[in-house]
């Protein structure tokens, strides 16, 4: 029959010759058919097919030059070479190779390879691929040692593969996750980096981001006070007196709670991942919240918590599970968003029972009526096991709200008339749990119970009718007995759990009315003593030896009555979840409530203050800036290479080594001795006083690199208040499209007649377009402009006179203004010129060989671009002036700027 599958032998024959011609391919001369080969291959594996027989003849491409081949080739490798650990020792030699590949993907794919290839003889090369790949240059190859360590140490334990892990340390994500692998009880190792990883949270990719926040969960339980003290003591009992108030203060002398700054940063950088895309990321900062936040900010977790709700199965089931320990520990969190925990028919039984914990957790006075209507629609589900975990919570809320006790019961009564079985057993349980509570008012319940014998079938259901009937047995007299004689006929057919309550309620009626159930009580131990149930049995002849006194009973048949109808305690209605905070929320342990394989308990917090000095890291300063103007005539600077002084140089310092660092100090000292530093006062005025109703604004630039970005003009706002009263809440408002302002912190207050001065940043990107914003106040807007000069745009630079003279040749052409004027006579020594200069552009003197040529050198702000300029004095006081930089357009405002502060007398 062409229609009838085929067999599974039919299959494989059918694929052999596919791999056959992939074969053939892989054989190929042509790279191009080889790379068709491999990814028809990749595809084979992605889809689940065996490709193993592919093996040798994939393996001989390892070395080939085309890089998207080669990079096929070892994704196929990391698939089979621990299968294949013979066939891929051969080409070892060739994945070391590959280790010290220009293709960083080609470095990382090579070293997968290897950590796959699970032989303990290739360990020392192991070891050293590590290692060098460690201290590798590009981030992917250092993420893929992380992961290679993790792989090597499972079998082999080694101390040098600690030292890796402890090295690689200063890197985030993939290392971290080693970490947690290799030695995740060696939590002194995180200390110099943990605000490190604090602040690259946001940065790290998703699963990286769960990694490190689930160590450092368990970091901060080890390093800091706990934050619930406080709240513990402000809900403990208050003396009725203010002075004994006050006395247990000044005696207990303990200093008030202050969280630790670390603590803090921890809590405020992981906060905004609650806005992440990753379900995993969200839960990890609600059980970072839940286990270290103070209890009054735990609430800021519900909303992202809730908006999960609509994610997939899986996720609404974790979810639901950290929020029933949510509603049960800190009742009002979820209050506002109760309607989102409504069940819908479309939900498994799992959530809808979860959902339901949630829901009885959240009851209150206020909600109970609306949570109570819903159960009512709950009770008539299909799913059976949903409906009786809805009576039981029905049950729960009767227990916890006292207001409510009365209707619920009266609810589960009318529930006894269901036609479904399982709805009647599991109210006749609780019915029977709730009259505990008060059996002097429900005489008539039992009653109604008690008629329902006959037609419940359900083992549980049958027995609490016979318990309750047995414990309040003096409050129907008339049905007791009756009900002991059905049970009677019946004892050899029922259930074991209904043997024991009949056995339990025979004898509490031979104890308290034996003329009517003697012959009954006797008839029903004499059949139960021959059960095939030896607890029956015992029970049997334990109950015969108690209530039926003989010569050879002792004392205890004396206190029968005490031992059958003493008053027993009320149940206690408790979540069937109570026990699941033992462990660490969103973990495996704590969804399936038991101890799973691996599971690390989180630590309690320390009794005392941890050393907070542990965490400082000795911090380079971000920028070194020196602007030294230049008056001798030696060559300072003997470096080939332009020499930075602002930006380059605090991107550049944090890679260089102490010695750099001396000789670059030593050098600025010399420099900064043959002249002095200028900065100009001059201000701009940003808003009038009338126009600003009393609040006045000038600008000036300090000519000191921004904090805020390298790329930014940093710029100081003298803020005055002139008006009568007091101005409030001054920041930046809307402001120009396309250009990046850093803004000022917002003022608060600025009171009368004084005066405070801000800074900000501003990218110009090395142009002199003003930048508009709106200042903003309390009440009102004003529209400014802060319009840089073109000097203001640069940043000095130092340089040899050789260098600059190479660099200047660089930059000839289009790339050079030029111009002859004519200079005032005061103007032309050395130091005039200078001073001119720099008043009006931040320069950097350049040493000069010749009297007559004074050379200077700067760079742009935005781009880097160098701007050198050279001022030749000629005689008769005729200047040549020429401006060098790739930024003609800057070039050109500059060279007409300083030939009118040249041609000034």
């Amino acid at each position: 029959d062409p229609l009838a599958p085929h067999p599974p032998e039919d299959r494989v024959h059918k694929s052999r010759p596919r791999l056959q011609d992939l074969h053939q391919m892989l054989e190929s001369s042509k790279d191009s058919l080889k790379l068709e080969a491999m990814k028809r291959i990749v595809g084979m594996i992605a889809k689940g097919k065996n490709a193993s027989e592919l093996f040798p003849a994939v393996v001989k491409n390892v070395a080939s030059k085309n890089i998207e081949l080669k990079k096929l080739v070892y994704v196929y490798l990391v698939r089979y070479a621990e299968e294949q650990q013979d066939l891929a020792l051969l080409s070892i030699s060739t994945f070391q190779r590959a280790l010290k590949d220009p293709n960083q993907l080609i470095r990382a794919s090579a070293l997968r390879v290897l950590s796959s290839i699970r032989v303990p003889i290739i360990v020392p090369i192991m070891m050293l691929s590590i290692k060098e790949a460690a201290s590798d240059l590009s981030p992917y190859v250092r993420k893929t040692a992380a992961h290679a360590i993790q792989k090597l140490y499972r079998w082999v334990k080694s101390a040098i593969i600690l030292n890796y892990t402890m090295n690689s340390l200063q890197e985030s994500g993939s290392v971290v996750m080693a970490f947690e692998e290799v030695c995740p009880e060696r939590i002194h190792l995180i200390h110099k980096n943990y605000r490190k990883l604090c602040n690259l949270l946001v940065d790290v990719e998703e699963w990286g981001q769960v990694v490190i926040i689930n160590m450092l969960t368990r970091y901060a339980r080890m390093q800091f006070l706990s934050p619930w003290k406080e709240s513990l003591e402000e809900n403990g009992e208050k003396a009725f007196y203010d002075s004994d108030e006050e006395q247990k203060k000044n005696s207990s002398g303990r200093k008030p709670y202050m969280m630790d700054p670390d603590h803090r940063l921890l809590l405020r950088n992981t906060k905004p991942l609650l806005q992440s895309r990753n379900a995993a990321v969200v839960m990890g900062v609600a059980q970072l919240y839940w286990h270290l936040a103070p209890k009054s900010e735990v609430t800021i977790v519900a909303k992202s918590l809730v908006r999960l709700l609509r994610s997939h199965r899986l996720v609404i089931h974790l979810i639901t599970l950290t929020g029933r320990l949510h509603s049960l520990q800190v009742g009002g969190l979820f209050q506002p968003y109760l309607k989102s925990f409504y069940i819908r028919s479309t939900d498994p039984t799992q959530i809808k029972i979860l959902k339901l914990e949630i829901l009885t957790n959240l009851t209150s006075e206020i909600n109970i009526s609306t949570v109570l209507r819903e159960f009512q629609t709950y009770v008539k589900s299909q799913d059976k096991q949903f409906a009786a975990a809805t009576i039981q919570a029905i049950g729960r809320c009767a227990t916890n709200i006292s207001e409510v006790t009365d209707t619920c019961l009266n609810g589960l009564v009318y529930l006894l008339s269901n036609r479904d079985e399982t709805v009647v057993a599991e109210s006749v349980v609780v019915i029977k749990k709730l009259l505990q509570t008060q059996p002097a008012q429900h005489s008539e319940i039992i009653k109604h119970m008690a008629k329902l014998l006959d037609s419940i079938t359900v083992p549980m259901a049958r027995a609490s009718i016979l318990w309750l009937i047995g414990e309040y047995c003096e409050r129907v007299p008339k049905i007791a007995p009756d009900v002991l004689r059905i049970m009677a006929k019946t004892f050899t057919n029922e259930e074991e759990i209904v043997k024991l309550q009949t056995l339990n309620l025979a004898a509490k009626l031979y104890l308290t009315n034996p003329k009517q159930t003697k012959l009954l009580t006797q008839y029903i131990l004499n059949v139960a003593k021959y059960d095939q149930n030896y607890d029956i049995r015992d029970r049997t002849r334990f109950i015969k030896q108690l209530i039926v006194p003989n010569e050879k009973s002792g004392a205890l048949s004396k206190y029968a009555k005490k031992i059958f109808l003493v008053q027993k305690p009320a149940p206690v209605l408790e979540s069937p979840f109570k026990d699941r905070d033992r462990f660490q929320l969103s973990t495996l342990s704590h969804t399936l409530n038991t101890r799973a394989n691996g599971y690390l308990e989180l630590p309690d917090w320390p009794q005392t203050i941890p050393d907070p000095s542990v965490r400082n890291v000795e911090v380079q300063p971000v920028w070194d800036f020196t602007l030294v103007l230049f008056a001798g005539k030696q060559n300072i600077l003997n470096s080939p290479q332009l020499s930075i002084s602002a930006s380059e140089y605090s991107s550049e310092n944090e890679g260089s080594d102490s010695k750099n660092e001396d000789s670059s100090e030593s050098s600025s000292s010399e420099e900064s001795s043959d002249g002095d530093i200028f900065v100009p006062s001059k201000s701009f005025e940003l808003l009038h006083r009338m126009s600003g109703k009393g609040l006045g604004a000038q600008y000036h630039f300090p000519r000191q690199p921004c904090i805020y970005s390298s790329k930014m003009v940093s710029v100081q706002i003298t803020l005055t208040n002139t008006s009568d009263k007091e101005i409030t809440n001054i920041e930046i408002g809307e402001r120009k499209p396309g250009m990046q302002i850093h803004d000022f912190h917002k003022l608060d207050c600025l009171n009368v007649g004084e005066s405070k001065t801000v800074s900000m940043g501003i990218d110009f990107c090395d142009s002199t377009q003003a930048a508009n914003f709106h200042l903003c106040t309390q009440n009102d807007q004003f529209s400014v402009a802060i319009q840089p000069p073109v000097g203001e745009l640069l940043l000095p630079v130092t340089t040899s006179e050789k260098d600059f003279r190479k660099e200047q040749g660089k930059l000839s052409g289009m790339n050079e203004n030029s111009t002859s004027i004519t200079c005032a006579p005061q103007n032309s020594s050395r130091q005039a010129i200078v001073q001119k200069l720099v008043n009006v552009s931040n320069l950097g003197v350049v040493p000069s060989s010749q009297d007559n040529v004074h050379r200077f050198a700067a760079k742009t702000v935005s781009s880097g671009a160098l701007v050198l300029i050279t001022i030749e004095v000629k005689e008769g006081s005729t200047v040549q002036l020429s401006v060098n930089t790739e930024k003609t357009v800057i070039g050109s405002v500059l060279l007409r700027e300083l030939k009118s502060v040249l041609s000034q007398e």
